[in-house]
């Protein structure tokens, strides 16, 4: 009989499980926790990379977490993650934020909710030099192969605005530059920072590169969070205001966009909500 009740109960005790998962609020886990953790690439320079003296994880996006961190009052934990693991890593608990070259799409916006946009990034296609008479245009590489990271938004964009192309997916940006460099593919989509980076790399090698100047699509990027986590939301929000409003986000742009810098940018966005 005892058995009985206890069997009884389970369901209940499982439902009840089941309910404080869904009501757990992430801010007050961060606070209670004292760490915000951070899931980034530190693949991607300037956003978050290595440094070569410290090998501290630092850049753009490194400094928007932290300023989230401070005014939390807790300490930044950054987890290095690849592209593909952004939204798996943000639905299994593992991270509390993305910050990781997130580009805002329509499909992406049903599994995450988005910050408002702290980077609006041009998506561009780099070529091999030598093949600069035959690719001159976006629409040259219709039928033709191209590479993207696995899982970017650079990809579904090259397959959703190329007609018939064929896109070839690495995990990394060093790998799917590779395959331009060796001739696996005729072009590389990507962000017109990163790109801009493997161009100027190259300019010492033997295979120069150049960039097609008409951008395949602009994207903006946000930050990360799991669907309905209004508050911690909210508090990426207000920071991303403030430090719109007080101007330290233009000082922190200049910091890694700046004209004495490897990526001279201007900025030509402001800190608003998304506009999908």
């Amino acid at each position: 009989m005892v058995f009985k009740n206890i069997l009884k109960c389970l369901p209940l005790v499982a439902c009840l499980g089941m309910a404080n998962v869904a009501h757990a609020d992430a801010l007050s886990d961060i606070k209670a926790r004292g760490t915000l953790v951070c899931g980034t690439l530190g693949t991607s320079e300037p956003f978050s990379f290595q440094d070569p003296k410290t090998r501290q994880v630092v850049g753009y996006e490194i400094d928007l977490c932290n300023k989230i961190a401070a005014d939390l009052g807790v300490k930044l934990e950054v987890k290095m993650i690849s592209v593909a693991a952004r939204i798996p890593e943000l639905a299994g608990g593992r991270v509390d934020l993305v910050a990781a070259n997130l580009g805002w799409t329509p499909e992406r916006a049903q599994q995450i909710d988005y910050s408002y946009q702290h980077y609006v990034s041009p998506q561009k296609i780099l070529i091999r030099r030598d093949d600069a008479g035959t690719f001159k245009t976006n629409a040259d590489f219709a039928g033709k192969r191209v590479s993207a990271v696995a899982g970017s938004s650079s990809e579904s964009g090259a397959k959703r605005l190329i007609p018939d192309v064929t896109t070839v997916t690495f995990k990394d940006p060093p790998t799917a530059f590779v395959a331009l460099q060796q001739r696996k593919v005729s072009g590389f989509v990507g962000s017109e920072l990163m790109l801009l980076k493997f161009k100027q790399d190259a300019e010492s090698s033997p295979v120069k590169l150049d960039i097609i100047e008409e951008p395949l699509f602009v994207e903006p990027w946000g930050i990360g969070m799991r669907k309905g986590e209004d508050g911690l939301r909210n508090e990426v929000n207000k920071v991303l205001t403030q430090l719109e409003t007080s101007g330290e986000l233009q000082t922190i742009f200049d910091r890694w966009f700046g004209p004495d810098t490897k990526f001279p940018t201007k900025r030509v966005f402001k800190v608003e909500e998304i506009k999908g």
